[in-house]
């Protein structure tokens, strides 16, 4: 069959009538396991929702859905009839009720691959092969694991690498409302941080819509918050990630202080004012501004200053403040 007729027959499809989630989670048995974060959702128009704020999706598309569970989100995923469906989840007891999402979706000529594994430890290159079809990313993220998995991402984004090969792989994520909040955070809100900079350096994030707690099963105790992530073209910068994450992650480790405290903590404390004037001075930015009062750019020009001192001094580059004093001063007397 041509592929021009397949897009026809699939236009004139619908899933048939299956159980509602709510229905498939009483049949097996599959209770929400607070160790691994989970949290249901069982109105389909959520659901809708929340695929509908993926943007465009058709049929040369691919969608990966982490954390599927019961499969309340492929649902509403396999409606819009993405030519491929990636399925990752950790939790095997949801096996059979994602399969029969398979087998439901096998008469529209829907691929549907399941992976029982962690999402963190998962090859996407290994399962997602041709960079010429547009990927999307969509999950109901377990809390736990939810800020270290974009910031994974957001560093194989930095590198071009795993789902984001192409330029235009978007994440539509939920979060916990507060951490949603964070990302989303524009300059001098209090809720900036160092999540809300590493976002806006290598995406947009917009924030969708706000999703109450009670609609969860079991209703946890905060509302969750629906973020699209989309790639920006050209990244705000294209120093290493690692250096941008640790220069960020000291600023906002003193949050309240001046910027310049938790900046200084890069360096060991017998020279950290002089070097912290001298830098601050470089980057062209006021060393008495709160955290998040500081711009993408500032962050950035901040970064671009610790790495060309570090390229001076490379064993800056190892001081961890973290360490006792007595490490402290054997670092200082092993570099002098």
């Amino acid at each position: 069959m041509s592929e021009a007729a397949v897009r026809v027959l699939k236009s004139g499809m619908r899933l048939p009538p299956l159980p509602t989630i709510r229905d498939l989670v009483k049949l097996y048995q599959l209770q929400a396991l607070k160790q691994l974060s989970q949290n249901f959702l069982m109105d389909e128009r959520i659901t809708d929702k929340i695929v509908k704020s993926a943007g465009r999706i058709d049929e040369r598309d691919i969608v990966l859905e982490v954390g599927p569970g019961p499969g309340g989100i492929t649902r509403s995923i396999l409606r819009r009839q993405p030519e491929k469906l990636i399925l990752v989840e950790k939790d095997a007891r949801f096996l059979t009720s994602l399969e029969l999402l398979k087998e439901c979706a096998k008469p529209l000529n829907l691929q549907v691959d399941i992976h029982i594994e962690d999402i963190l430890r998962f090859n996407m290159e290994q399962h997602i092969n041709d960079t010429t079809q547009r990927l999307h990313l969509i999950g109901n993220l377990p809390f736990a694991i939810s800020t270290r998995l974009i910031i994974n991402w957001f560093e194989d984004l930095s590198l071009r690498r795993g789902a984001f090969r192409r330029n235009d792989t978007c994440m539509t994520l939920t979060f916990q409302k507060e951490v949603a909040e964070r990302i989303c955070a524009p300059l001098g809100d209090k809720q900036r941080c160092r999540l809300s900079v590493m976002s806006q350096i290598w995406t947009q994030p917009v924030m969708k819509f706000t999703i109450p707690g009670k609609a969860f099963v079991p209703k946890p105790d905060v509302d969750v918050g629906v973020v699209k992530l989309i790639p920006l073209k050209q990244p705000k910068t294209d120093l290493p990630f690692g250096l941008v994450e640790k220069v960020v992650r000291h600023i906002f480790n003193m949050r309240q202080k001046y910027c310049r405290r938790g900046y200084g903590t890069l360096f060991p404390p017998e020279d950290r004012d002089v070097i912290c004037f001298e830098l601050f001075k470089q980057a062209d930015v006021e060393n008495t501004l709160r955290p998040f009062q500081l711009s993408v750019d500032e962050c950035i020009r901040l970064a671009t200053v610790y790495k060309e001192f570090v390229d001076k001094n490379p064993h800056i580059a190892f001081y961890d403040f973290r360490a006792n004093k007595n490490s402290t001063s054997e670092f200082v007397n092993n570099h002098i």
